[in-house]
């Protein structure tokens, strides 16, 4: 029906095939195929045209308001979000779903009553798409892959510490002073584990030596919180504590002002499934225009 539409519509089989991605011997044949069923010549075929007959044209009238039917269907089908069903898998970070998806989650799960999610933690992105994640949400600079990434917003690394840890400490006035800190960092090696500054063009990085590392960052947060020493984390993860100023971002004139990504991550753009689309969707809405970032 649809390329009986096109070669009306164009005018040729050739036009049609193309406006089909299509051979024009396969919108020949399906053409063929549609006039042996209803028994009846559609076109009047020549060298020069392709006119349609009496019978056609009234085909093509009724053939047009079956696409327009099918294509309110599929509207209709889009204002039904509550139909979304099934299992979404995702994976992220644990600071990222305890600070940016629980605030919203009994929302979402309100929304899309049929779907079910199956949220797996991990510090670092790895690629576990072949074994069922449909979702990856992670920050920083991803592996190249097939994979794509839609970017969710920017996020800086703070260096930071209590009002009451700064207080009763030395003043923080140049990167070498956090030798004469107590510091606490990640317990893996990775790209944030490396507290690198910035002064006059020149690149400072500090080798402290972290009394207590963690894998986990909100357990760092804690013991910034609780004034122990000074921390490095995403903005993402204490953002509202800056705000609020339980935590107090430190040396920020020698930052290095290179902001990363935090992305959404999924297989393949073709076919997007309903599942992580509804779920892209209320995710994106919510940190867009959040500020993670300091410089």
């Amino acid at each position: 029906m649809l390329a009986f539409i096109r070669a009306a519509e164009h005018g040729s089989f050739s036009a049609a095939a193309r406006a089909g991605h299509l051979t024009p011997s396969a919108v020949s044949k399906l053409i063929s195929r549609l006039e042996d069923r209803l028994q009846v010549r559609l076109f009047v075929r020549s060298s020069r045209a392709l006119l349609l007959t009496e019978e056609g044209a009234a085909y093509l009238k009724s053939a047009l308001a079956v696409v327009d039917a099918m294509s309110e269907a599929d509207s209709l089908a889009e204002r039904l979000p509550t139909r979304v069903s099934g299992m979404l898998r995702v994976h992220t970070m644990t600071t990222f779903a305890k600070h940016q998806i629980m605030p919203w989650l009994p929302e979402f799960l309100a929304t899309y009553p049929l779907l079910d999610l199956d949220i797996q933690l991990g510090p670092q992105y790895i690629d576990l798409f072949e074994q069922g994640v449909d979702v990856a949400i992670h920050s920083g600079f991803l592996p190249d892959s097939s994979r794509v990434a839609q970017r969710l917003n920017d996020n800086e690394w703070i260096v930071c510490a209590s009002p009451e840890y700064l207080a009763r400490q030395a003043p923080l006035l140049h990167p070498q002073d956090l030798l004469e800190h107590q510091c606490f960092g990640f317990s893996f090696d990775s790209q944030w584990s490396a507290w690198s500054f910035r002064e006059n063009g020149r690149l400072i990085k500090v080798p402290f030596r972290s009394r207590t590392s963690f894998s986990q960052g909100d357990l760092l947060r804690d013991l910034a919180l609780q004034g122990a020493g000074v921390v490095k984390l995403a903005g993402f993860h204490i953002g509202e504590d800056i705000r609020q100023g339980r935590l107090v971002p430190v040396l920020s004139e020698f930052y290095i002002g290179t902001k990363e990504s935090v992305s959404l991550i999924y297989a393949n753009r073709k076919y997007l499934s309903p599942r992580i689309k509804v779920f892209n969707d209320f995710l994106s809405s919510r940190v867009k225009g959040l500020c993670w970032t300091i410089t």
